[in-house]
């Protein structure tokens, strides 16, 4: 087979079923251009939350509080314009202060953001908001304008995916897609009808809407005192001064909320839910202010901070894989070994620290055991082409250029000859005489 060949590409969007012309819009009831049908919502939800969750260092191990994070949830989409779609509402172990949504219904706010809300009722506007844009089928209206990363054909490379993302280079060395890859960008406009339907639903849930203007209020205080914090926040969802004025008004002068806003806001409930993430405040501190050197290479400074965050929390999941990380950016693979081991062990069901594991074991060059970091990430999470990549780069080491050149061919697929590793691959192949 000659290379044209060999670098086939999968279907475009318009060949698998985007393109299915009217529809009507669920929120307004209008006829509009439907660009995803609810299957295929689903479906690419289904193949890349996953994806993102794992970024987040999986969905949380305290089952109260997802549970609680669930029930709330679940009071707001049983009252939403699409209640037969498959809600789900997780919290993430991440530390940055963000929520976000699938087009198919999965839902996820961070361990970072808990922290600063101050009751279910901001908690219900916060996940109401995710739920507007999920109803309001925002995923496909941002997929027509050309503003989302395009997922439905996975063809993302290291190179591409970490550009202007959490850890940039760093996320190349590690093989990851970096943070928020994979997330929707919405418009301004956006934002307005999933704020305004966000807190439509908290109030047929039986919440206060004065919760929509606290959540807008630190989401401002925040932006102006902290804003390299919340900056994956605003890159996904823009925020403006407009919008906690607009929410403040649409509270005034609703008759229907003036009239709930007179319900006690749920503080004491929030409180006592969210008590086990709040006792890591310090923790999860200590663990941001190290993100923020990782973004900067300052590797060493990082690794400082990660050492606080452990001697007070040492089987916290995110800070032991966020120390794996720093070590590795360090070429200490030795150093980086024991915490990716740990975190394995307390979490074996969450992909990341498989992944990483295999990357130190590369760098202390034992492919064997990388190869076997490599298939366990994949068994637990199919789909990221780096994984491919390095599973073939693990076999060149071991010099089975048979099976090299089976993962390094399924690379070059997937990543449609993006960046320096389908270079490679691509050399290599053509080298072997696999291709030409």
């Amino acid at each position: 087979m000659n290379r044209r060949d060999f670098l086939w590409l999968l279907p475009g969007l318009g060949a698998t079923g985007w393109l299915t012309g009217c529809a009507v819009d669920p929120v307004t009831g209008k006829k509009t251009m439907a660009f995803a049908s609810k299957e295929d919502e689903i479906a690419v939800d289904k193949q890349h939350s996953p994806h993102q969750f794992s970024e987040d260092y999986g969905v949380s191990q305290d089952r109260g509080l997802n549970t609680y994070v669930a029930g709330v949830g679940s009071q707001l989409s049983s009252r939403s314009h699409r209640p037969d779609m498959p809600f789900n509402f997780q919290v993430v172990n991440a530390n940055y202060v963000n929520a976000y949504a699938f087009p198919g219904g999965s839902i996820a706010c961070t361990r970072g953001i808990l922290l600063d809300l101050d009751s279910e009722d901001e908690l219900a506007a916060l996940l109401g908001h995710e739920t507007g844009h999920v109803n309001a089928r925002h995923y496909a209206e941002s997929q027509a304008k050309g503003t989302l990363v395009q997922l439905a054909s996975m063809g993302l490379s290291v190179a591409a995916a970490s550009q202007g993302a959490q850890y940039g280079e760093l996320a190349k060395i590690l093989g990851q897609f970096g943070g928020g890859a994979l997330l929707s960008h919405y418009s301004r406009e956006n934002e307005r009808e999933a704020d305004a339907l966000g807190m439509e639903y908290m109030v047929k849930g039986g919440y206060n809407p004065e919760g929509m203007v606290g959540l807008m209020e630190m989401l401002n205080s925040q932006q102006k005192s902290k804003p390299n914090a919340l900056e994956l926040m605003f890159s996904t969802h823009p925020m403006s001064s407009e919008r906690l004025a607009t929410t403040r008004a649409r509270q005034q002068n609703t008759p229907a909320y003036a009239q709930a806003v007179k319900q006690p806001l749920k503080r004491e409930r929030y409180m006592d839910n969210t008590a086990r993430v709040r006792a890591l405040r310090t923790v999860i501190g200590e663990e941001q202010k190290a993100e923020a050197l990782l973004n900067q290479k300052n590797y060493e400074q990082a690794a400082q901070h990660l050492g606080s965050a452990l001697s007070r929390a040492p089987d916290d999941y995110p800070g032991l894989v966020l120390m794996g990380k720093a070590q590795l950016a360090m070429k200490r693979p030795q150093e980086a070994q024991p915490y990716l081991d740990k975190a394995k062990a307390i979490y074996p069901a969450e992909a990341q620290a498989h992944h990483l594991g295999g990357v130190a074991n590369l760098q202390m060059r034992r492919p064997e055991t990388a190869l076997a970091g490599f298939q366990e990430y994949e068994r637990l999470l199919p789909g990221n082409p780096n994984t491919v990549f390095l599973k073939g780069y693990s076999y060149e080491m071991m010099q089975n250029k048979r099976a090299a050149a089976q993962e390094y061919y399924r690379y070059a697929q997937l990543t449609q000859q993006q960046g320096s590793q389908a270079q490679y691959a691509i050399s290599r192949l053509k080298s072997w005489g696999v291709v030409r």
